[in-house]
């Protein structure tokens, strides 16, 4: 408790100099006053000295030293008075506004002003003549002006310190901006890497395999030749990587992105791929010609769906059709491809979950819906069911 009102550097200064001041002005007899009830010289320093306590506490404790202050400024007008006691007082007042509670600080002024009205308004009523006027002028300006004061210092350093906590905020803001970009675009560059390079990779794994187990040449040829195939699409396929992270082509033009009228191309590409672990792609697209361009993202999404599914495919499917179907209805397109569930032999490739979730953020960023679960036949097999559902206007993706 003693430690929360000690008092700081500025109020002992405060405090010496005015109890310095006062004893210079008693020492040379240096009064406000005359013909009060304790004339005594010394008494007048009983007063400076309690104001000088006051200042003291002047910032930790300004609720209490207003208090002794007023005391010792009463007491001081039955002595013959000293202007270092008066002066102390001012500043314990401004003090009591600038540090003490909102609430003081919000009546102060307004008490403050309503006894120096009163008083004025007393004193003329008292003596009837005008010299009243300056009393009221000397209370007011010893009561009500440091009172004001101390409310203008203090609604600027609420504003400066609203202005600090306002721009440290806009600060956090900008770095949290600044770092869920950055974790976006993360997001968008894993997504794409592993949509882009996994199918050729992945078709890589399992005819490289095939070719190192098969003692056949011909198998082997046929492998090297699908190798060949992937290893430059894969090369294709990260220099445009390479170009969407360089926001361009090597010649400054934008990378196009790929769109649904490259799925025919996938689809034969996997057909490819998967020949050799009976995968049979088909592809059925139904929606009608002329129905109106797609968003650029919802179409980049369709087909990395469609590219993704396949190589899951290649990479889990048993042996049978692989149907890729692409539809619109309304304001919804609809891509789904379905392979046959169950267990293969011959060489696979291992999978990491990756393009699951990758599909998954992808569809969550235009507002649509997927599923991809396993499925019962009507034949007693089982189908893997890839369904996205992707809204085609921009209100729609918004809502």
């Amino acid at each position: 408790m003693l430690t929360s009102i000690r008092p700081d550097r500025d109020a002992v200064a405060l405090a010496v100099s005015g109890l310095l001041g006062g004893l210079l002005l008693w020492r040379l007899g240096l009064h406000t006053q005359s013909g009060h009830p304790f004339s005594a010289p010394w008494i007048t320093l009983v007063p400076l000295i309690v104001m000088a306590t006051a200042e003291l506490l002047r910032r930790n404790a300004p609720r209490t030293a207003l208090a002794i202050g007023v005391l010792a400024l009463v007491a001081d007008q039955f002595t013959r008075g000293s202007l270092a006691t008066v002066l102390m007082f001012t500043d314990v007042m401004y003090a009591a506004v600038l540090y003490g509670t909102p609430a003081a600080a919000r009546r102060l002024p307004v008490a403050t002003l309503l006894i120096t009205v009163a008083s004025t308004i007393g004193f003329l009523a008292w003596f009837r003549k005008p010299e009243a006027l300056l009393i009221g002028l000397v209370i007011g300006l010893v009561s009500f002006v440091p009172a004001l004061t101390g409310v203008s210092v203090r609604s600027h350093r609420t504003a400066a310190d609203n202005a600090r906590l306002a721009a440290a905020q806009t600060a956090r803001l900008a770095e949290m901006d600044r770092t869920q970009a950055v974790v976006a675009e993360r997001a968008r560059m894993a997504r794409e890497l592993h949509d882009m390079v996994a199918n050729h990779l992945s078709a890589v794994a399992i005819h490289s395999t095939a070719a190192l187990s098969i003692d056949d040449p011909e198998t082997s040829r046929n492998a090297l030749k699908v190798i060949r195939e992937n290893s430059v699409e894969g090369l294709a396929e990260m220099r445009r990587l390479i170009g969407l992270l360089r926001e361009g082509g090597e010649d400054g033009t934008p990378v196009a992105a790929p769109t649904l009228d490259a799925v025919d191309a996938l689809v034969e590409q996997a057909n490819v791929n998967g020949a050799s672990g009976g995968l049979v792609c088909a592809l059925e697209d139904t929606r009608t010609p002329g129905a109106g361009a797609l968003p650029t993202p919802v179409e980049l999404a369709a087909y990395r769906i469609v590219q993704e599914s396949l190589t899951n495919a290649l990479k889990h499917a048993a042996p049978g059709p692989v149907k890729v179907r692409l539809g619109r209805t309304g304001e919804l397109l609809t891509v789904e491809v379905t392979s046959v569930f169950g267990s293969r032999t011959g060489p696979t490739a291992p999978g990491s979950g990756a393009g699951l979730v990758g599909m998954r953020e992808r569809v969550a960023l235009l507002g649509g819906t997927i599923s991809a679960r396993a499925e019962p036949e009507g034949d007693g097999t089982k189908i893997w069911r890839v369904r996205a559902e992707l809204p085609v206007t921009e209100r729609t993706m918004r809502e």
